[in-house]
């Protein structure tokens, strides 16, 4: 079966009944029967739970599993007796309708209502779309009646929840209409917009008004900032996104709960859910399991120098994902070849596993543990293989088969990761928050990525020294870059020759707290591929088809 007939042909539990069992039935907004909004009233409850964080090595394509991983980990770890919770991220339309899918896992390791929670859900991402746009419309109807703030650039872009190459840079404003100012501009990927990032890093309602509030929208001839306060702004998007600053409820096919807020891209934005709904999770059970996005050259240092920073929270074990076919396909065998068994490749791929796990031990101070995803292609010498070589270098590791058979696949890594939780950790961030900027971005470059050096564009330069002089330098750094390569260059998979990281630009988050720092040919708005995921979707006799 399918992805979703498997999730369609499950029964779930009434999603009140998930709530009864949680022991807050008395603190959910219902959407329907099989999800509900959660009460900030929740967050007056304190966070007792461990944290797990699952992240992975380098991704192909078509991604690793990490998202199958953390439910099944979550499923299994309530099999052994402990109450787990998960804390994930919500799917964005664009990889839905693109080559990537949906986000709500695989198999027999998914959450549901798949449909449900894959396209709209509960409008979350629809109303941060929203409250980006009215932002834009603002800025520039002030502009049109009279501009009394001397805005004199635009920085702040629309955004659309959909890959749309087409959108990255438009000329806007040609109606000829008086007073309308003609410029170029362009629109962001939805998950890349600040107003998502600045939701997923607030603490509370308040928070999410200040931060609002503090979004650089453009800068005056003299290069004075123009934040949305500025423009009354703060108000009326908070009410947009009243509602989206709560937390989704919902559940595993094996009926354990799933907290599912928030949707940052780790390429293009920091790549965590809310720290509202990890807050909530870890206040709710013995384990909370969340993920951050691509590999952890990404999602994990976005978390770590990010969220963690931001909230004051360590993981107690991270989980890093590793499927034969990444590591194949980073020891330079082609996507058409990954399936074949080859050790030969899957060798030469290896550095890149070894990377992550060294940067996560001894740049961070953290235990980890390494999931194989079992994927049918794989053989049992490749397997074995890697299991060999992961043991000569003594590093914990199980095989996962949680796509396969649920809990059942993942219960040895649920016992490695109870093992390494209880471990003693020193941690460590990868820069210092008083570092300068490109201090910051030389020792995520060196450290993490494992470049030489960084360089920078004249653009950039230029705007380092404008952030300077504004008092921005005790901001971290998230940076922008490919998914496939430790390096900017996505066709680099092997990462051999001593290479730079190629920084082209910095942008402000002012409401997000961070400096968003641009690299190689890093987009803020993904494209379609040749043959979209949304040529298969359809819906006959209102079953819906082709979501993965």
């Amino acid at each position: 079966m399918t992805d979703i007939e498997i999730a369609r042909n499950t029964k779930f539990k009434d999603i009140s009944l998930i709530a009864k069992s949680l022991k807050i039935d008395n603190m959910i907004e219902l959407y329907g029967k099989n999800k509900a909004k959660i009460s900030l009233d929740l967050l007056n409850k304190k966070r007792h739970s461990k944290l797990i964080l699952v992240t992975a090595i380098n991704p192909t394509p078509m991604g690793e599993g990490k998202t199958t991983v953390s439910i099944s980990l979550s499923d299994a770890l309530n099999k052994l007796g402990q109450k787990s919770i998960l804390a994930l991220r919500e799917p964005s339309l664009g990889p839905v309708f693109g080559v990537k899918g949906g986000a709500t896992g695989g198999g027999y390791a998914q959450i549901i209502p798949m449909e449900d929670i894959n396209l709209h859900f509960t409008g979350d991402f629809h109303a941060i779309t929203t409250a980006n746009n009215l932002l834009a419309s603002l800025i520039d109807n002030h502009i049109y009646h009279g501009n009394k703030l001397n805005i004199a650039e635009v920085i702040f872009k629309r955004c659309l929840d959909l890959n749309d190459r087409q959108l990255r840079v438009i000329n806007t404003g040609l109606s000829n209409e008086k007073n309308i100012v003609p410029r170029i501009d362009g629109f962001d990927i939805t998950a890349a917009s600040e107003i998502m990032a600045i939701l997923c890093l607030s603490k509370n309602l308040d928070d999410l008004k200040r931060r609002l509030g503090n979004i650089v929208v453009g800068y005056t001839i003299s290069g004075q900032e123009i934040l949305a306060k500025d423009l009354k702004a703060e108000g009326a998007m908070t009410v947009i996104l009243k509602d989206a600053i709560k937390p989704n409820l919902v559940q595993t096919l094996e009926k354990n709960p799933a907290i599912i807020h928030g949707g940052p891209f780790a390429n293009i934005a920091h790549g965590c859910n809310s720290v509202i709904a990890t807050n909530m999770a870890m206040s709710l059970g013995d384990y909370t399991i969340t993920e951050a996005g691509f590999g952890a050259d990404l999602g994990a240092e976005k978390f770590l120098d990010i969220k963690c920073r931001f909230e004051n929270i360590i993981p107690d074990a991270v989980v890093i994902v590793a499927t034969i076919r990444s590591l194949k396909y980073h020891g330079g065998m082609s996507k058409e070849q990954i399936g074949e068994e080859n050790l030969s490749f899957l060798e030469k791929g290896l550095p890149n596993l070894y990377r992550h796990i060294e940067n996560l031990r001894s740049v961070y101070g953290l235990n980890i543990v390494v999931a194989i995803n079992k994927f049918n292609t794989d053989t049992e010498r490749e397997i074995s293989f890697l299991a060999h070589k992961l043991a000569e270098k003594k590093i914990s590791f199980a095989v996962t088969t949680g796509y396969l058979q649920g809990s059942s696949g993942s219960i040895d890594l649920a016992q490695k990761v109870i093992e390494e939780a209880q471990k003693d950790k020193d941690f460590n961030y990868a820069y210092n928050i008083t570092d300068d900027i490109k201090t910051k971005i030389y020792k995520v470059a060196t450290r993490i990525y494992g470049a030489e050096d960084v360089e920078y564009s004249k653009e950039a330069l230029e705007k380092i020294k404008v952030l300077e002089v504004n008092g921005h330098c005790n901001l971290p750094v998230c940076i922008a870059k490919t998914q496939y390569s430790l390096s900017d260059d996505p066709k680099n998979l092997l990462c051999m020759e001593k290479y730079k990281i190629h920084v082209k630009d910095v942008i402000l988050k002012g409401g997000a707290e961070f400096i968003v720092v641009l690299t190689g040919t890093i987009m803020t708005m993904p494209g379609l591929p040749e043959i979209p995921n949304a040529e298969n979707i359809n819906i006959i006799d209102n079953n819906i088809e082709g979501i993965f």
